[in-house]
């Protein structure tokens, strides 16, 4: 199956029953508004902004939203905003996607790695603390911005990471690429630093085949955002340039999908959160495996501090377990993408390397695999990645460990309890008694 038709698929299986992404892409046609920019960005940032801004308590909040080509694209923008040059650090959760770091490096810039800790799997307060305070002592400088991640959909520790961020003037970038719609203390992810990162890929939450948005704190940030995200041209009648701007807007297109979508995004959260119910029940009484659940703490008003849309629904696997097929794992290369994998790949020559899944975890995967099932490996820490190999990191093991245990199991909207049921059946079977 092509990358073209997957993308179909995926976009189908989020798509609202009303067909609003049609009518809205339509009109994209018929009024020749079919450039980056345009009546649906417009509206869709005023959506995604509507929705940012409501608080669980009824209370407002005043973001703007800035709708992009990707997520990454957010990142990188919101890094030049926040004055991020060459030479300069920036912490960031290590336990990621590497679209949270890469942007750093697009500047000139050097990340600095921070370790997870154990109960959401995000960003450790105490060792970013600590590696801002060393950073100083070492460079003479603070970091110049945080990144903490929402990894999987999971909170971070909001209240701590700002109280950190604060006491030492050092902003906060949100990637809530994965959290769309996750919520601490009943606010939205994104809106607690200066900016917030969300995307709209595929597999996400909603989706406009790709893209993503830039939450802001202020006008200024806003404009500031816009006006690089389309080649920073100053105020001429003819192309003037006093920085360096890039092709990041959305385009009028891809913002008629999200429209669309933003009518589904409760029912696509209210789902996830339905299906790590049932996988919770159904794993409940299989022992050794263990499912990534949120914290059950709740604030003075009763409202969950966590509150996570459980965009993917990860779990561990004690090491001692035994799955079919395991003493075959990891003998030989592969040659061609695996799983949700897309684009091209870059062939290898060494079936393993010094970081990896235990072997039963990769059976599990493969076991899985000819069940047709994705169960995916959990995110590569970026300080075991390669091309970071050099990169400074404060660690405690976590991060490490949970890759080693970890994988994720399919929670999108085109999963039914039908399909847990037999998710759930394949593990068992997949299991050495």
């Amino acid at each position: 199956m092509s990358e073209e038709v997957k993308t179909i698929y995926l976009c189908l299986a989020h798509m609202s029953e009303e067909g609003y992404e049609q009518k809205y892409v339509k009109e994209a046609f018929d009024t020749n508004w079919v450039v980056p920019m345009g009546p649906n960005v417009y509206t869709f940032e005023q959506n995604l902004a509507d929705f940012s801004n409501a608080n669980l308590d009824g209370s407002k909040l005043d973001r703007k939203v800035v709708c992009l080509s990707a997520g990454t694209a957010a990142v990188h923008l919101a890094l030049i905003a926040c004055g991020v040059q060459l030479g300069d650090e920036v912490c960031v959760q290590s336990f990621t996607f590497c679209a949270s770091s890469h942007p750093i490096t697009y500047l000139g810039a050097k990340p600095v790695f921070i370790d997870s800790e154990k109960e959401t799997w995000n960003m450790d307060p105490e060792l970013l603390e600590k590696a801002i305070i060393d950073r100083k002592e070492k460079t003479g400088k603070y970091p110049k911005a945080i990144i903490p991640v929402a990894l999987y959909g999971m909170p971070y520790d909001c209240e701590r990471i700002m109280v950190i961020a604060d006491k030492y003037g050092i902003p906060v970038i949100e990637d809530a690429a994965e959290g769309m719609g996750s919520r601490y203390n009943g606010q939205v992810l994104g809106t607690f630093g200066r900016f917030g990162v969300l995307s709209f890929n595929g597999n996400k939450m909603i989706t406009t085949s790709g893209g993503g948005a830039l939450i802001c704190r202020s006008d200024e940030d806003a404009n500031n955002i816009m006006w690089h995200a389309t080649q920073a041209r100053d105020a001429y009648p003819y192309y003037q340039h006093t920085e360096i701007g890039y092709n990041y807007r959305m385009s009028n297109v891809c913002a008629g999908i999200g429209r669309g979508q933003m009518t589904v995004l409760d029912a696509h959260i209210a789902h996830h959160k339905h299906v790590q119910e049932l996988y919770e029940e159904l794993l409940a009484d299989v022992p050794r495996i263990h499912l990534h659940k949120q914290p059950s703490e709740e604030n003075e008003n009763g409202v969950k501090k966590y509150d996570s849309n459980f965009w993917l629904c990860a779990a561990t696997l004690d090491e001692d377990v035994k799955i079919q097929g395991q003493k075959n794992v990891y003998k030989e290369v592969i040659k061609t993408a695996v799983g949700g994998v897309s684009g091209v790949v870059k062939s290898v020559d060494s079936a393993v390397t010094d970081c990896q899944p235990n072997d039963n975890v990769e059976a599990l995967r493969v076991f899985m695999a000819g069940k047709k099932v994705e169960c995916r490996p959990v995110w590569k820490p970026m300080h075991k990645q390669p091309v970071y190999a050099n990169a400074v990191a404060y660690t405690n093991g976590i991060s490490e460990e949970i890759f080693k245990v970890g994988f994720c199991l399919p929670a999108g909207p085109y999963v039914t309890d039908d399909d847990v049921h037999y998710i759930v059946d394949c593990i068992k079977e997949a299991i050495v008694k």
